[in-house]
This record gives C-alpha cells, structure tokens and sequence, in this order.
C-alpha cells in the first residue's frame, strides 16, 4: 500500500481537523451550576432558622451570652504583648459595664407592653356645609349602626337632626371604634354623647360670655352711619342707634351736620376673644341742638325697653320711618305735579327713595287690611292701628311671605320691600299716615307718646339707672370738652 499516495489524498481533510477546536457533548441530564445553588439557599436557609431561634431566647440569656464574650474579650487584650497601661482596659471596669447594659434590659411586665399597644385615640373636626346630611357625615366614617343606635335615644340626641351650615361636629375614635361625638351648636352651647361599657349618654355643655362696657363718641360731619364707622361702631351698634331714637329723629330727614351721639355698648368675650357686640347700654344723641338720651332697663316682669330720663318708653307706638336710612325724594304736597301722569295730582304721603329690595317695616302694631294691587300704587300693604290710625306702603316689589289679608304684625316687622311697581319712575317707597281716614304729612304729624311707667315702677326705675345716665353725663362732657381744645 503506498502510504504516501494515500497521506497526499487525505492531507486537506487532516490538516481541517487537526485546526479544528474539540467540542465536547454534553449528557443529558447534566446542569453544572445546580449543585452550588442548592448548597447556598441550604446555608441561607439554615443561618435564618438560627437567627429566629435566637431571638427568641430570653433576654437574660443574650445578655450573659454578650457578658461571656465581654470577658473573653477582656481576657485576650490582656494578654496581648505589653503596651501602654494608660490604653489597657481594666476587667472591673468591663465587668461593671456588662452589668449595668444586663440590667438595662431585662424583660418588661405585661402591663407595660399592653400599655404601649394600647389603641390611640385620635379626634376629627368636620365643618359642616351646605348640602350635608347627618347620615352621610356618619356613612363616610362607617359609622352607620352607631348613628342608628344615638338617635334611638330620643329627644335628648334629637339636636342632632337639625344640623346647620356653619356648625361643627367632632368625632373622637378609639382605635377603629367611635367613642365620642361632639355638635357645636353655636359659640354657647354644644351637645356631647359618650359612649361607654353601658351604652350612651347625653351631656349639653354650656358656656357664658364674659361682658365688658365699651365707650364711644363721634360728631356726624355726613351721615350716622360713617360717623359711627369712624370711632370702630359695627353695623350692628350702628343699627342698634338708630332703631332706639327711631322715634324721635328721622335719620332720612333731620341729620345735621354737627350732629353728635355718645353710646355704651357691650362687647362679649370667649377665653379671652371678643367675639361679637352686645347691646347698648345707654345713649346720647344730640339733634339740632336737642338732646334726647336713653337707658337699658328690666322691669320687674322681665320685659326689656329703652327709657328716657323721666321714665318714659323710648318705643312710640309709630316709627318715624318705616324704611330705615332712605332718602326722602318727594315730599307731602297737595299741588304737585305727578312725574308719570305730568298733570297736577296731589300727593298725600312720602316717598323714600331705596334701593330695589330694601326690607319695609311696619310702623306700628296693627292688622292687615288690604294685600294686593291697587291701581297706580301698584303692590301695596294697608295696616289699621286700632279705631282711629291707618298707614299705607305702596310700590312694593313684593310680599314677605305667609302675610295676608287679616294677619296680625308687630312694629317693626318686615311686611314687604321696595320695588317701582305700579306707576313709579324707579323704585321707592310711597307711605301715607291717615288719623280718621284723613291724611297727614308722616314728617311733621305729632304722633302720640307711649305711656310712661307707673309711680312704683319709676321709683325703682330710677334707683337703678341713675348711676348709668351720670356714666352717660360725664362721658359726653369730658369728650366734648377735649374736641373743644
């Protein structure tokens, strides 16, 4: 056989598999990396069982396990090479601080830890708002059973269904369960219900204002209200003013430049807040040159009014004005010429000038006689005041409401408001005053006075109020005379 023919032949495929890299078959079934994983999740495994072991043990026993490993430590610094003994540590020293952390950590009672896991109470304060239902302040907290079981409690919770914008209800949790809820009902009163191992209960809460006087003096240069705004009066002093001389002064028609007023007023306190005015105690008011003064009282039925001086009510069975801060724009006149129809017609009443929809008072007691239209005076109100005095009020824009033919009102009481209905060239009161069926000038009639209080009542009238109009006196005299400097 010639070997080298057959090494020529065969020499390409030789050299091809001599270059080319060995591989190697795999078995089946083999997974190189298998094993080490198995063998790490194995030491995972068990170092996580040891570790739950110990921690379990008692803590007397970790603490003499920390002691034994102190001292050995200790041990072995000692016995380390010699070095300085500044920096050597000594055993007592060691020994006394292992004892000292085993102490500090030995296992508390079971009281104590109940304590700490002990449910926390927490309080939410809700505004209530308009649109607010009680059932679904109580559905949003899941409170729905315990709603149902606090109103079955009847007229003492029966508060709770006459909720009101602005209020506020606290809700105080224990945990997840409700413990308590509280209804402020305004700055005085609120209304709380408990609950405890017996159910319910009701408690009502109730505070008082802290009252303090207030003085104030002012001269009109313009207008009352101004004037009053100029020495930090609210509104509601202002009005307060002016409801009380209302008889007297009309504030549409006879203010006068150099006007002055003096007012004691009351100013009420919560923890130490003002929260609101009071009521006036006691006034001055100087118009045209003429003085007429007033005092809070009493009686002895518990009825409360503004006197005079000599004992005299400062309430008239009539208001001066039944519009309260108009302007007159057309006088009592017999010969005027009418601004709609422009021929002479006369004009039996007063016409107050107001913006639409200024409430219109009723200017004494009295029963209505007539509701409805009526001609060129358009909506109108007519009130009868016993036999001889009758008042009408025309050019309403409407009623108020649940007043009708027959119905009874007070002085005072807002019967309707100001419009242009009928024939009116923009919107005003017109108001007619009739004794007997005549008519007369509402701005210069003598109305009739109110009856002062009997002689028994006078005497205890003035021993409680002298003190009160000499306060008044001196306040007003002492301001006047620093203005004068």
């Amino acid at each position: 056989m010639n070997w080298n023919k057959s090494y020529v032949r065969h020499r390409p495929l030789l050299e091809a598999d001599y270059k080319r890299k060995p591989r190697l078959k795999k078995r089946q079934g083999h997974r190189p990396a298998v094993m080490p994983i198995l063998m790490l999740m194995i030491v995972i495994l068990t170092g996580v069982v040891i570790a739950s072991v110990s921690l379990k043990k008692p803590a007397i026993e970790k603490s003499t396990l920390e002691t034994s490993n102190l001292v050995s430590m200790t041990n072995e610094i000692i016995a380390l090479p010699p070095l300085d003994s500044s920096l050597l540590i000594s055993p007592a020293v060691v020994g006394s601080a292992v004892n000292s952390k085993s102490s500090a950590i030995k296992p508390q009672p079971d009281s104590i830890l109940a304590g700490a896991i002990e449910a926390k109470i927490t309080t939410e304060s809700v505004t209530i708002r308009k649109g607010d239902t009680l059932s679904a302040l109580f559905s949003q907290r899941r409170y729905q059973t315990e709603l149902h079981d606090i109103l079955a409690l009847g007229h003492s919770t029966s508060k709770l269904r006459e909720i009101h914008p602005g209020q506020t209800i606290d809700f105080k949790t224990k945990g997840s369960a409700l413990a308590s809820i509280k209804l402020v009902l305004d700055p005085l009163h609120s209304l709380e219900i408990i609950k405890d191992a017996n159910g319910y209960s009701v408690l009502e809460h109730q505070r008082s204002f802290d009252r303090r006087s207030k003085m104030a003096f002012a001269t009109i240069d313009s207008s009352l209200y101004l004037a009053g705004q100029s020495v930090g009066l609210s509104d509601k002093i202002i009005m307060q003013l002016a409801i009380i001389f209302g008889w007297d002064i009309d504030f549409a028609l006879d203010i006068r430049n150099g006007d002055r007023f003096s007012v004691i007023y009351e100013q009420l306190y919560l923890e130490g807040q003002q929260v609101k005015d009071g009521v006036i105690l006691a006034a001055e008011f100087v118009n045209a040159g003429r003085s007429y003064r007033a005092v809070r009282y009493t009686d002895t039925n518990g009825n409360i009014d503004y006197y005079s001086e000599n004992g005299h009510s400062m309430r008239k069975p009539f208001l001066r004005t039944p519009v309260d801060f108009a302007r007159v724009s057309s006088g009592f006149n017999l010969k005027r010429r009418h601004p709609v129809l422009n021929t002479i017609r006369a004009h039996r009443g007063v016409d107050y000038a107001a913006a639409s929809g200024t409430p219109i008072k009723a200017a004494g007691d009295g029963k209505i006689i007539h509701r409805g239209n009526k001609g060129g005076y358009g909506r109108t109100i007519i009130l009868q005041h016993g036999s001889q005095y009758s008042t009408l009020y025309a050019h309403m824009r409407r009623y108020s409401n649940h007043l009708k033919v027959g119905s009874r009102v007070k002085q005072g009481q807002i019967i309707g408001y100001v419009g242009s209905s009928g024939l009116a060239t923009g919107p005003h009161l017109h108001y007619e005053f009739r004794i007997n069926g005549v008519h007369r000038n509402p701005l210069t009639v003598k109305l009739p006075d109110a009856q002062p209080l009997a002689r028994a009542a006078l005497q205890r009238f003035k021993g409680e109020t002298q003190e009160r109009f000499v306060q008044l006196e001196l306040f007003s005299s002492t301001r006047i005379a620093q203005f004068a400097q």
